[in-house]
């Protein structure tokens, strides 16, 4: 068990826009995000779309989010 629930998107955004991420750009649903002393991340989902644990975890590899930032 990866210890992540399972959310909406729209939460995961409000998570990372809390730990420091910005929206940098929009095109569609691909909202590009960035952060001082992090690469560019490409948040691809729309707000309403549940993401499952595993995806969850992929982007905490390449953005810093922790469960308990949810």
């Amino acid at each position: 068990m990866t210890g992540w629930p399972s959310v909406r998107a729209k939460r995961v955004l409000r998570a990372l826009e809390g730990i420091g991420w910005v929206v940098k750009r929009q095109s569609g649903s691909h909202r590009t995000l960035s952060r001082p002393d992090w690469p560019d991340y490409v948040f691809a989902f729309h707000d309403r779309e549940e993401i499952g644990p595993v995806m969850l975890a992929r982007i905490a590899k390449h953005t810093g989010l922790r469960p308990d930032d949810l």
